[in-house]
């Protein structure tokens, strides 16, 4: 979708270890998310760019792999080597049978 340039990855090869960066609008959160996964909405990213980390890798979800896309390649425009796409979004992992939790209170799905 986004070239050679944005380095993705798919739901199965996130690591345990991975920083997962949601950057869905509040209300996709709320509804369903990946468990131990930090939110940041794409649009506060230039602002709070600072708690990204940089030193481990770090993988940046959306509902279906565009808004993910376009932080990654903002990112990486501003130094960060650590990185990737989840391809396919919260829409793959789902379909993917990976865990995924809500914040309220209703049962998780993907907005």
């Amino acid at each position: 979708m986004f070239g050679p340039q944005v380095p993705s990855v798919t739901p199965a090869q996130v690591e345990p270890s991975a920083y997962l960066l949601d950057v869905r609008e509040p209300d996709e959160w709320q509804a369903g998310h990946a468990p131990h996964a930090h939110h940041l909405p794409m649009m506060e990213v230039p602002a709070r760019i600072a708690e990204i980390p940089a030193d481990t890798e770090v993988v940046v979800v959306c509902r279906s792999g565009g808004r993910s896309g376009q932080v990654v390649s903002y990112l990486m425009g501003n130094g960060w080597d650590n990185v990737r796409n989840l391809d396919g979004g919260m829409q793959a992992w789902a379909a993917e049978g990976r865990e995924v939790v809500s914040e309220n209170g209703q049962p998780a799905r993907v907005l």
